[in-house]
């Protein structure tokens, strides 16, 4: 593998892990009434990679509430 490729797939992973780590601290910390849907969909839906905590982060969380 090239140095080039494998510099990319570590970006990507590296913005993986970031997304998933702010999604399931995000879901962790924020009350029920806060999120769009049930809190044990959210958890397994999170580590569905790359679209789960890309998803939770824009459309899972609730607008004008909390943090």
């Amino acid at each position: 593998m090239s140095k080039r490729r494998r510099a990319m797939l570590l970006a990507l992973g590296s913005a993986e892990l970031v997304l998933t780590g702010a999604a399931a601290a995000d879901l962790r910390r924020r009350p029920q009434r806060e999120i769009r849907g049930w809190k044990g969909i959210w958890w397994p839906g999170i580590f569905v990679q790359p679209f789960g905590p890309v998803a939770y982060l824009a459309y899972g969380r609730r607008k004008g509430h909390g943090s």
